[in-house]
């Protein structure tokens, strides 16, 4: 899709006409872009050059369809969905993009061609906007699909148990209703780019054969150089930013490090929206990556792979390669070269629980000590790791106020386990290896699933503790410098008001100058028994679920594993008690805000 607006200063447009045509972009994938391209360019000539575009447009209808079915909580199976489509296009089919959030029981009837494209949350579960669908297909009333065709791609993290496991109930699940796997189910770890695109490529080669589908004749208009250079940045080519502020945010005494970070984006071309994150792509600590290198015995000069390159195993281990957290495709590599019954009865699937435990708060370098392997290569040790993933923070500024700069808040990550001090790959490298003036590779990752209401007079309810609250501070600075009279209402919470109340100073400007219309915080260690946001929502249950009741949307963002479930079942609790409602229709009522857009969440 478009990353944000397109036109310069020198527009002719007047400045709604621009908003208009900006917001028309941001939806839009490359092949829409460039038949509206087109398009206009045959109006401009004359209309019969116009129509013709519109009839070419209309014979798609003939073309063999294929619908690409997205389950997304961060936007990469959307992402991946419009690359499917944009592909799917040039090959000849009609493709149709579709949300299993707005996906009915009719639509998947009259399908016949079905890529699906789904991530996992958490330890297994659906993500968010596609969990009424996932019941859908997994209830008594799932439709017979016998003659449909499908196959799927299954986005996850191998550091979690049920990794990929959404995917792997689809992939099952339509089997068992009857369609038939025209490619075997696809799994995707962080790092999903390439093998996301080999499984585009090979699908549609199977469709093709299948349908007989014929590429379509190339037909391209450039739509703009200015386009061209906003799309060039990405995961695989990060763009160099400056740091321009790295400060320690809480105050003396404080149990917890917290940095705000400006970057300089300037002439860069990447935008970004509100509710968006920014991909940091991190290197490990030197430290940890000498003391495996010398506990391997290997040295640390050798010629390894690095990707599509060669490096020497220090700088492949340093900049390419995950070697922290322990993943079970890591571990079932890395048995094979060991002769460790131990850790072969580890990975069987009756020693979950101990998997687990082992696991947990360890890092790579405690498998390679505790079942260590005489002679082992080193390319052949660089063949067990994963690549280094990016690490995902969001965005705590406003593009609108300041256009030339990213802000972040990054928690420094750092703890105590087995024995040994331990720390966070990304949120360190931030912290204590990178200083103004250097630079760090960053590119923009678009979140369409947490964003401003686009009614400036739509109430907000904001729930943010911690770094939870960096997505909001963009929130309201764009509400104000657009004008926004929405009201807006942020509950804040951490360990104590002295030392941990980030970004207090704005938060209190903001309220003094009417912006923030309240603010209810929470400071967990303050007073003997401890208080959460959650707890501040259920005492101002009923002003909350007026605010509901008038329309507000409610955000949250923070901690995906227990803050997110609490602060859940605190809207549940509220939303049933204060409108009479019981279990069912509570549920009923916090999916339809769901449905409508109007309860958001970026949790991790």
């Amino acid at each position: 899709m478009a990353q944000g607006p397109l036109l310069d200063t020198n527009s002719p447009l007047n400045a709604e006409q621009a908003a208009r045509l900006n917001e028309l972009l941001a939806t839009l994938h490359n092949d829409q872009m460039t038949w509206i391209s087109g398009y206009l360019a045959g109006l401009a000539a004359g209309s019969g050059a116009a129509n013709a575009m519109v009839s070419e447009a209309i014979t798609t209808e003939s073309l063999p369809a294929i619908t690409i079915l997205f389950g997304s909580e961060t936007g990469n199976a959307q992402g991946l969905a419009q690359l499917a489509a944009e592909r799917a296009q040039r090959l000849g089919f009609q493709a149709n993009v579709a949300n299993m959030a707005d996906f009915r029981k009719s639509d998947l009837k009259k399908v016949d061609n079905l890529m699906v494209v789904v991530s996992t949350h958490g330890e297994g579960d659906p993500p968010d906007p596609a969990e009424e669908f996932y019941a859908l297909m997994h209830g008594r009333k799932a439709p017979a699909l016998k003659g449909k065709r499908f196959t799927v791609l299954a986005l996850g993290d191998s550091s979690y148990e049920n990794f990929c496991q959404t995917g792997h109930d689809f992939d099952a699940r339509l089997e068992a209703l009857g369609a038939e796997r025209i490619y075997p189910c696809v799994d995707c770890d962080v790092d999903f780019d390439d093998p996301a695109s080999d499984w585009i490529d090979a699908v549609l080669e199977c469709f093709g054969k299948l349908t007989g589908a014929q590429p379509r004749p190339s037909n391209v208009v450039a739509f703009s150089s200015r386009s061209a250079e906003k799309t060039t940045w990405s995961r695989k080519n990060p763009y160099p930013a400056t740091v321009l502020e790295n400060i320690v945010l809480n105050g003396r005494g404080s149990s917890k490090e917290t940095r705000h970070i400006e970057l300089s984006i300037e002439d860069s071309g990447l935008t970004f929206e509100p509710g968006d994150s920014l991909g940091v792509v991190p290197q490990n600590n030197p430290v940890y990556v000498e003391r495996l290198v010398e506990t391997l015995g290997l040295q640390a000069d050798t010629a390894v792979a690095a990707g599509d390159d060669r490096a020497s195993l220090h700088a492949a281990l340093t900049q390419s390669y995950e070697i922290t957290t322990i993943t079970r495709p890591f571990l079932e590599r890395y048995a094979a070269l060991t002769e460790s019954n131990a850790l072969q009865a580890l990975l069987r699937e009756e020693a979950k629980t101990d998997l687990r435990q082992y696991i947990h708060g360890r890092h790579i370098l405690d498998v390679i000590q505790d079942y260590p392997v005489k002679g082992l290569a080193a390319e052949d040790f660089i063949g067990t790791l994963r690549k280094l993933p990016p690490r995902l923070y969001s965005i705590a500024s406003s593009h609108r106020v300041a256009p030339d700069e990213v802000h972040l808040t990054v928690a420094a990550v750092r703890y105590h386990s087995h024995g040994l001090n331990r720390e966070g790959v990304a949120s360190t490298f931030l912290a204590d290896r990178i200083v103004e003036g250097e630079t760090v590779p960053v590119y923009v990752d678009s979140n369409p699933n947490f964003r401003l209401p686009t009614d400036p007079q739509t109430p907000i309810i904001m729930v943010g503790p911690g770094t939870g609250v960096a997505p909001f501070r963009a929130f309201l600075a764009e509400r104000e410098e657009l004008g926004a009279a929405g009201r807006n209402w942020l509950f804040f919470g951490d360990r104590n008001f002295l030392s941990d109340f980030l970004y207090q100073i704005e938060w209190l400007n903001w309220r003094k100058r009417g912006l923030l219309t309240r603010i209810d915080v929470a400071f967990s260690r303050d007073q003997a028994e401890k208080v959460y946001v959650q707890h501040r929502m259920r005492e101002n249950a009923r002003e909350l679920y007026a605010w509901l009741e008038e329309g507000a949307s409610f955000y949250v963002c923070g901690d995906g594993e227990g803050m997110a479930h609490d602060v859940h079942q605190a809207l549940l609790d509220i939303v049933r008690e204060q409108g009479g409602l019981s279990d069912d229709q509570a549920l009923d009522y916090v999916r339809r805000l769901q449905k409508e857009k109007r309860y958001q969440k970026d949790v991790y």
